[in-house]
């Protein structure tokens, strides 16, 4: 009977680790789903709101943060390719995640950056979480249409986050250029390279 019991509660720890994988794995944003508004600060404490670009054809969301290597070699990259764009009604927003008591960076370290556009601090990971980001960096199109921003492209920035030069396929600045020109997106997600979300 004992033996029994243990593995009834074995099958059942089984299906309920399977049906949390499942969740998570489902959890954010899918390709065509509509962006709900959100709203955080930098370091300053400047508040921004995704509604602020209204007016534009485009934003891009990335998260990323200070201390990831992968988010090193490619911030020069989406620095470049964020003034490329700004004249084009394109806004970038890079999001920390790992900004808080628990997620060992702080508004300090994003004070030292200075980029042209805003970088803000998603504690308690709440717009992470939103948009189901699982890595830094892990970059989200959103195409402005008359009823709001909907989700075209999640993923990877290109193929190559070793070599810069070495790139073969930049799969963000193509689905920028496609939603700008308001056509059909050619690649809807590929897999980001980079560090893990630690959650807290």
């Amino acid at each position: 009977m004992k033996t029994i019991n243990r593995l009834k509660i074995a099958v059942t720890l089984v299906v309920i680790f399977l049906a949390t994988v499942g969740a998570f794995a489902q959890a954010g944003y899918k390709l065509g789903d509509k962006v709900a508004n959100f709203s955080l600060k930098d370091a300053s404490g400047k508040e921004v709101a995704l509604k602020d670009y209204s007016s534009g054809k485009a934003v891009v969301v990335v998260f990323t943060n200070n201390t990831c290597p992968y988010a090193k070699l490619y911030e020069n990259r989406l620095v470049k390719l964020a003034g490329a764009y700004s004249g084009k009604n394109v806004q970038f927003l890079f999001v920390n995640p790992s900004v808080g008591d628990e997620g060992g960076e702080t508004l300090q370290d994003m004070a030292s950056k200075s980029y042209s556009f805003p970088y803000l601090a998603d504690e308690g990971q709440k717009i992470s979480t939103q948009f189901g980001a699982t890595k830094t960096p892990e970059v989200f199109v959103l195409h402005n249409t008359s009823g709001g921003f909907v989700l075209k492209y999640k993923g990877a920035i290109d193929d190559n986050p070793q070599v810069e030069t070495s790139v073969k396929s930049s799969y963000l600045k193509n689905v920028i250029d496609e939603v700008l020109a308001n056509k059909t997106v050619t690649v809807l997600d590929k897999r980001p390279t980079g560090c893990m979300i630690r959650k807290y």
